[in-house]
């Protein structure tokens, strides 16, 4: 069983038990989290996909870990110019623990 929600602008693929990073999601260790946006679910034999989302499906979850990524060196350089400019960046991140997926049956 598994699902494809979005969150932070991007798309991941889920099952139950497993660990994931995504975008900052605001709340503190141990608490709860829904993802409303479900593009897809599949339980093993049938897939159903939305057209844009699927209402009958929730995705919950709990907030494992809040923290940044490695940094990054983002470099800017224009050859003959003398300009060069070094700039550093590490993106905060939400480690998410999948608790379950559920579909109601309609």
């Amino acid at each position: 069983m598994y699902a494809v929600v979005a969150t932070g602008g991007k798309q991941y693929k889920v099952r139950e038990g497993e660990t994931l990073r995504v975008e900052k999601l605001p709340g503190e260790i141990g608490s709860s989290v829904s993802f409303d946006k479900v593009l897809m679910y599949s339980d093993g034999e049938n897939v159903t996909i939305g057209q844009p989302i699927l209402e009958n499906v929730a995705v919950t979850g709990h907030i494992v870990e809040q923290g940044k990524a490695k940094k990054i060196i983002v470099f800017k350089y224009k050859r003959r110019k003398r300009y060069r400019r070094k700039q550093g960046h590490r993106q905060q991140f939400t480690a998410v623990k999948i608790d379950s997926i559920k579909a109601q049956e309609n």
